[in-house]
């Protein structure tokens, strides 16, 4: 059994678990979940590799669903509303796919975590700059580099800060290590390779357990050298959109959003994401 980090927030009423995006950490969540925690009991994990949890020989889908479950029991959440942003919300949507009796999640919501097929224009550019960075070890001058990129989407330098030292491994010299390592992330893009060839419907197509599906309102500012970068997300948003309006209009169980804000929309609009997730809990059935 593999026991993951997790930061348990406190609270009190319906059970929220918050998992956060590649390369990222539950410390991403921390905004959020102190708006969550009036209304809630809310816990966030660190998903293998990522960090302060261990790594795991193979990082499938179902595995990370397993040590997920795991670590809620140990924890005494016996049934929880799964909230994920972008890798995070593809685990949070597999979980709530998972046995209702192993996994046990009330519902979840999915905060722009979609993936593209390998036919897709532009994904194997993508995927390589993805692996470009897994394993390696940055200059102590990280931590600064990172809070200069957050401020381009108004994240506040003390949140980017928290964040980016949670995400990476310090290290004795001062230097950083990114997480997650190589050979976990071939296997996240591996995974995230299959799921990406079903296309939305089909990926979605027999999660029964009530979906919040929230997708970015606006694009990423594009980073010098990545201006290629806006087309293409602007293409994959687009067929998602497409594939989710027609989901939302033959399945009562998926709830569609859009908000005002870019992918990295847990940091960049916390008080935001934490009034939909907060609505979306206070719908769901008894």
């Amino acid at each position: 059994m593999t026991l993951l980090n997790v930061h348990d927030y406190g609270g009190d009423g319906p059970q929220l678990v918050l998992l956060h995006g590649y390369g990222r950490s539950l410390t991403d969540w921390d905004a959020s979940a102190a708006q969550l925690t009036s209304g809630h009991r809310v816990l966030a994990v660190d998903l293998p590799g990522h960090g302060r949890s261990p790594g795991i020989s193979h990082w499938t889908l179902p595995d990370v669903v397993r040590h997920i479950a795991d670590t809620l029991d140990a924890h005494g959440v016996p049934e929880a509303v799964v909230v994920g942003h972008s890798l995070g919300g593809m685990v949070a949507v597999e979980y709530a796919r998972a046995n209702p009796e192993r996994a046990r999640a009330r519902a979840a919501v999915n905060l722009d975590g979609f993936w593209w097929g390998r036919d897709h224009p532009g994904a194997e550019r993508v995927s390589k700059g993805l692996l470009a960075s897994a394993g390696t070890i940055a200059p102590p001058e990280y931590i600064e580099e990172e809070i200069t990129t957050c401020a381009r989407f108004g994240i506040p330098a003390d949140r980017a800060e928290a964040a980016a030292r949670a995400a990476a491994r310090p290290l004795p010299d001062g230097t950083w290590q990114r997480l997650p390592a190589r050979a976990e992330a071939l296997e996240i893009r591996d995974e995230l390779d299959r799921l990406g060839a079903l296309g939305v419907t089909t990926w979605l197509e027999k999660v029964d357990r009530p979906l919040l599906v929230v997708q970015a309102g606006r694009q990423l500012p594009p980073a010098p050298g990545m201006e290629w970068f806006a087309e293409f997300s602007a293409r994959l948003a687009a067929r998602v959109s497409d594939e989710l309006a027609a989901l939302s209009r033959t399945r009562p169980t998926i709830s569609v959003h859009r908000i005002d804000a870019t992918h990295p929309m847990n940091m960049e609009a916390p008080e935001a994401v934490a009034a939909l997730v907060a609505g979306f809990v206070r719908g769901l059935p008894d």
